[in-house]
């Protein structure tokens, strides 16, 4: 049979715009270094100062370049503009599914999260591959693909995918509680687009997994009262979600009342790929190495805060080791 018209124009587009955003991240480096010439350029302008020496050989170039510049290109551009550019102007369509053959339990933990994520579909994986389950996802225009997996019947993992070039980010579930688990009851559940509270998400790191976490809700009414919270401590994130209300008092102050919808469950990122979920050999942005330690440095880490954690145990290591053999060659110089 001939190959399907759509589906062969769908994969040729999906590698054409892989082809170019790869391009455009290739000269992220070259545009780093355009964009800081620029902004000297633009200072010794402003100040009325002479130009740097470095900068005057290029500096009509750069100043035809400024010169057409609008407020929009101004700032340096990277590959996440191109992943998440057209966020905020369309609804996120995000896909929901699990890994093979799942237990009851997940698959009413993914109907739960089918109910919190708006304008999302739930689809049974069946015995379909994750290339096949990422072309319909494509096929079909979702901006999301999430999959949840599990051991032993307990919910673990969480998967999201961004269509179609990525990223991709990893995540490892534990406490969770399903809705019909909590204590008093769950409130009803809104359909109303959530407010997202990003706590604690201030390094470079947190505002990317921030950004991916976001970036799977629509953007809310003012007025709505329901909110999802994402709450980051020691690199552990605390998913909530409540509806709350409002009572007006006789001393014209609001009393705010919260109710917990759920679920609720606490995550950690473990990895970012730079690429959609079935390509193997695509790039890390980030991988978690916790254990990776050596006893003269450090070989890696993944924040500040436990950088400098795991560089005092390393010297406490290190100081612990010195003493231990300053006593075993006491031991031998006495025996």
């Amino acid at each position: 049979m001939p190959p399907n018209t759509a589906a062969s124009a769908s994969h040729r587009r999906n590698a054409r715009l892989r082809r170019e955003y790869l391009y455009r991240k290739s000269l992220s480096s070259a545009a780093s270094s355009d964009y800081e010439a620029k902004r000297r350029i633009r200072d010794a302008l402003s100040q009325g100062k002479a130009l740097p020496t470095e900068l005057r050989a290029s500096y009509d170039r750069l100043k035809t370049e400024i010169d057409h510049e609008d407020t929009k290109h101004e700032g340096n551009t990277s590959h996440v503009d191109d992943e998440y550019g057209d966020a905020g102007w369309s609804d996120p369509r995000v896909c929901v599914t699990t890994s093979r053959s799942p237990s009851s339990r997940l698959k009413q933990f993914s109907k739960e999260m089918k109910l919190l994520i708006p304008n999302s579909t739930r689809i049974n994986r069946g015995t379909h591959r994750v290339d096949e389950l990422v072309d319909v996802c494509k096929t079909s225009d979702f901006t999301d693909l999430v999959v949840v997996q599990e051991t032993r019947g307990e919910p673990d993992g969480l998967i999201v995918c961004h269509l179609p070039l990525g990223p991709t980010a990893y995540f490892t579930l534990s406490g969770g509680v399903l809705r019909h688990d909590l204590e008093g009851g769950a409130a009803p559940m809104s359909e109303a687009y959530p407010h997202i509270i990003l706590n604690n998400f201030t390094t470079p790191l947190g505002q990317r997994c921030g950004n991916i976490l976001k970036c799977l809700f629509p953007i809310p009414k003012p007025d709505t009262r329901r909110i999802v919270t994402f709450s980051n401590r020691d690199d552990h994130i605390s998913f909530r979600h409540h509806v709350y209300s409002k009572e007006n008092n006789a001393n014209s102050t609001d009393k705010v009342t919260l109710y917990e919808v759920g679920p609720r469950f606490e995550m950690r990122l473990y990895q970012i790929k730079l690429g959609t979920l079935e390509m193997k050999d695509s790039e890390n942005e980030y991988v978690l190495k916790p254990y990776e330690l050596d006893i003269f440095g450090i070989v890696g880490y993944h924040s500040s805060q436990e950088m400098f954690a795991v560089t005092n145990s390393s010297k406490t290591y290190q100081s612990n080791t010195s003493t231990l053999i300053k006593m075993e060659t006491a031991t031998v110089t006495a025996r």
